[in-house]
């Protein structure tokens, strides 16, 4: 399986921003939104946006595959967050301010603890040898997922005894059509993936129900947009309302490693959306356990998956364990 970047950081926008004083469509709670200018930010121009490889932005939550216990595991996204003083001081900094680079941060007593196994990210900038917060105030980093309650979704994409996980992927690379399968985790090995399914971000594609959870892995960069209009603020909103375009939003992935982004909200454009271009793409399940001798596959979400081994299906939301 082909690989792009990999999301170690706060991808920034390909236009530069600005944030306003007004409550965010995205999240209810937060009391400021961030919109897009017409200008190309400085990241995109350094990037050679142009020259890039667009392609969808998945909505759901973010997972790494690295080891742990001396063997491939999937991590969960945990930020480490400040305190409520902490972030209370930050908000309104921003608020005073407009940006947040200027703040001053005591690493050592602005921060919440982790838990005993958590890494940060890759590209977390460090400040005196320790992990210092972007521009939103976190830390970006990541916990092993074992048996912990909140991670039950990540669990049941995973089996660390057979060593796979359950990959929602395009069938071939210059296909439409999409393909649920096992990846080995080896394969996997330092690239990042979204979660994403019937208990992560509300659903956005309509997979699975309440009854028969789904949850699937996408690697980062996995669904590459082949018709994207010319890089300008008025194309990419036009853009955003043909069948392609009814994504999340789109990450370039360019040729020096950085990724740069751009999502509906960015543009004051509606999310979710009520049909969405991966949940209308056809499906096909190709899931033998036979070659896999572990007990824990059976009563799994693999072994639920199994029994349409080989089936098709119209559309990926039609896709159903009944």
């Amino acid at each position: 399986m082909s690989r792009l970047g990999a999301v170690q950081q706060k991808i920034p926008c390909i236009f530069t921003t600005q944030v306003k004083n007004e409550p965010s469509s995205k999240r209810e709670h937060q009391a400021f939104k961030v919109v897009a200018t017409e200008t190309l930010s400085a990241a995109a121009q350094d990037s050679d946006v142009y020259s890039a490889v667009p392609t969808e932005k998945v909505d759901g939550t973010c997972c790494y595959v690295t080891k742990h216990k001396g063997i491939p595991y999937l991590w969960a996204r945990l930020d480490r967050k400040p305190s409520k003083p902490a972030e209370k001081r930050f908000k309104k900094h921003v608020l005073t301010k407009g940006i947040s680079k200027d703040f001053d941060w005591k690493v050592d007593e602005d921060f919440k603890e982790v838990p005993e196994f958590w890494i940060p990210a890759k590209e977390v900038k460090l400040c005196n040898g320790k992990p210092y917060p972007d521009e939103n105030g976190h830390i970006p980093g990541w916990v092993p997922v074992e048996n912990q309650k909140q991670y039950c979704w990540h669990s049941c994409v995973v089996n660390y005894i057979a060593g796979v996980a359950l990959v929602l992927k395009p069938h071939t690379e210059e296909s439409e059509s999409l393909e649920i399968s096992t990846v080995p985790l080896a394969d996997l090995l330092e690239q990042t993936l979204e979660l994403i399914g019937t208990n992560i971000n509300g659903n956005p594609y309509g997979i699975g129900n309440k009854k028969n959870p789904m949850h699937f892995l996408v690697p980062h960069g996995a669904f590459q947009i082949r018709n994207l209009p010319a890089l300008n603020h008025h194309s990419l909103v036009s853009w955003f309302d043909c069948a392609e375009g009814k994504v999340e939003g789109i990450v370039w992935h360019c040729n020096n490693g950085s990724l740069i982004k751009l999502h509906r909200h960015h543009l004051g454009l509606c999310w979710p959306l009520p049909d969405t271009w991966l949940n209308s793409k056809p499906v096909s399940i190709h899931l033998d356990l036979c070659k896999y001798e572990c007990e824990s596959v059976s009563n799994s979400l693999f072994s639920h998956l199994s029994k349409k081994d080989a089936q098709h299906f119209d559309r990926l939301q039609d896709v159903s364990l009944e």
